[in-house]
């Protein structure tokens, strides 16, 4: 587990595990039922007044919160390296992107937001009114802890909706921090509450029919159990939006800038310990360059630092917890079995990496089929499959060979190539030359199994309201 847990007569407490130690490093505890009852009330509350502030006094709160949360870059820092394992001298840069895709979110609110004139004349005035749809349940990650929560809190609260926001159990302490921040900027406290809770508790929390709509980022098992949940609710259904995580590939073509290409898929599997849902685990390799490519590429991963998360010099931490780093042995342990190769020497460049302990060394693995379990399953560690290719149609079709459907990325000079085949492949963002990367002003959506739903862009708004329809008639003709 990602904690451990100790119940009482009254309420059960959550030890929160160092991923550097895995020594406990603090309990939480979690809410009741009871107390569960008693925060919906207070966003029901919370809601009906926050509702009624005009929309430029809301923009003008979390435009403060933008400021204050960017003189945390310490707290911040040390709390994710801290609770998730990040290293210290990548955790603070999360405040970047908390601060770009909030700052755009607030920019584009006031167009999202406005009613939408349908007609207006002497007889007849029709327009759609974007109304919030009352207190939300957030549900939010460990691996990027601020990211995953501002993707949607932040039009939540702009659109007028109250926040419950439930952080991931290895991480807790950064909802605190980002909730206070929000709470230092003018949020009223009843607007956005942290719910510490276990698993009870929170299949408690969102089909409690005081919540209008929850917004959850995680493992696939957790998000389909939580729809059905929400689907056996005795009330009628409330919306659901999910974003499940990914297989993604890359396809490296003969043109591509060799040097360029390998540096940032590199950096795009192994950043943040390869714990990304758009992490590219899978890459394809036109075989005219793909021995150049692995050398490449072996060559980069080689002068990775594993260590602590709090060593200035470590460029790849900890996994998150144990269970994880065990995941990623085994499946690699079950591909070299069916003949896969292993091409870095773990014992010589990454002498922490041991078995039963949080620390995996980055791995290229190659002589892989798609009959494999780390070919079709997420990884979700720093693992990177590269497979040759001779076509682009042979790409396409091992691209798409994939119940997940997040990101994809190609790697060329040739851009009417890359929309030809970008038009082919299931995926929610198609990126040319890049890879790893949310852009606030585009959804943030999976296809297939990867999600329901989509946050951030300007449609990101769509999910906390529901539109209400205006038909006046002013004069009988």
């Amino acid at each position: 587990m990602t904690l451990q847990e100790t119940s009482s007569s009254s309420s059960t407490v959550t030890i929160v595990l160092s991923p550097a130690t895995q020594q406990p490093l603090f309990e939480v505890p979690c809410a009741t039922p009871a107390q569960i009852d008693d925060a919906v009330t207070k966003a029901k509350e919370g809601f009906l007044s926050w509702r009624q502030v005009p929309f430029s006094e809301r923009v003008a709160i979390l435009k403060k919160f933008c400021s204050l949360f960017e003189q945390k870059k310490q707290q911040v820092g040390e709390t994710i390296a801290t609770q998730m394992g990040r290293p210290i001298r990548y955790a603070a840069g999360e405040i970047g992107g908390v601060l770009e895709r909030a700052n755009y979110m607030i920019s584009v609110a006031e167009e999202s937001l406005k009613d939408e004139v349908i007609e207006t004349t002497e007889h007849v005035q029709r327009f759609l009114r974007k109304e919030p749809l009352g207190p939300v349940v957030i549900i939010a990650a460990w691996n990027y802890p601020y990211l995953t929560m501002v993707n949607n809190v932040v039009p939540a609260l702009l659109a007028g909706n109250s926040v419950l926001l439930k952080q991931s159990p290895q991480t807790p302490k950064c909802a605190d921090l980002f909730a206070e921040t929000f709470h230092e900027a003018g949020v009223p406290n009843q607007v956005i509450q942290v719910m510490h809770t276990d698993d009870q508790g929170a299949n408690y929390l969102v089909q409690h029919p005081g919540i209008h709509y929850v917004s959850f980022t995680g493992s696939i098992a957790i998000g389909k159990t939580i729809r059905k949940t929400i689907g056996n609710a005795e009330r009628l259904t409330i919306g659901l939006g999910m974003e499940l995580g990914g297989k993604d590939p890359a396809y490296v073509l003969p043109d591509a800038d060799l040097d360029f290409a390998a540096e940032n898929i590199v950096d795009g599997a192994f950043f943040n310990t390869g714990q990304c849902c758009c992490s590219i685990e899978r890459c394809y390799v036109h075989v005219d360059v793909y021995e150049a490519f692995l050398e490449k590429a072996v060559a980069i991963t080689q002068k990775y630092k594993l260590g602590d998360p709090n060593d200035q010099e470590t460029t790849i931490g900890p996994m998150a917890h144990v269970r994880f780093a065990d995941k990623v042995r085994a499946q690699i342990a079950e591909a070299v079995v069916k003949g896969a190769r292993l091409l870095v020497q773990t014992d010589r460049y990454f002498p922490n990496d041991k078995p039963g302990t949080t620390y995996v060394g980055p791995q290229i693995v190659v002589n892989v089929t798609h009959d494999m379990t780390i070919m079709q399953e997420e990884t979700f560690g720093p693992v990177l499959a590269v497979v040759p290719v001779q076509s682009d149609e042979e790409a396409i079709r091992f691209m798409n060979d994939s119940k997940y459907g997040l990101t994809a990325s190609i790697w060329t000079k040739d851009v009417d190539k890359a929309m030809d085949i970008g038009n082919q492949i299931e995926c929610g963002t198609w990126f040319m030359n890049r890879c790893d990367y949310i852009d606030p002003a585009l959804a943030w959506v999976g296809a297939k199994e990867s999600g329901l739903g989509f946050s951030l862009s300007k449609h990101g708004f769509d999910q906390f309201i529901r539109p209400k329809s205006y038909h006046l008639r002013l004069k009988q003709q």
